[in-house]
């Protein structure tokens, strides 16, 4: 799915549902096997992903295509549909 490795930085990640997610700053690289385990991405959006981390690792089995963009599958839940938390 890569042709140069240097080609995926920057470029914005989104859902096959059309929802952002991010921005590709890095990737997760398996020196042994030379495979793409990840894309570390940053400027997430906060409302699909709840985290107060700079960014987060997308797995690379999630990813449908790469071009002008990064498009994954859509896993994640609209906060509004997780449960509320019992205190």
């Amino acid at each position: 799915m890569i042709g140069e490795v240097s080609s995926v930085f920057g470029l914005s990640v989104y859902t096959d549902k059309g929802r952002y997610v991010g921005k590709v700053a890095d990737l997760s690289i398996d020196i042994e096997t030379k495979v793409v385990k990840g894309l570390a991405v940053v400027d997430v959006n906060r409302t699909l992903i709840n985290t107060n981390a700079v960014g987060v690792i997308i797995p690379y089995r999630l990813v449908k295509a790469i071009g002008d963009i990064v498009i994954i599958k859509d896993v994640f839940k609209k906060r509004s549909e997780l449960p509320k938390q019992i205190k």
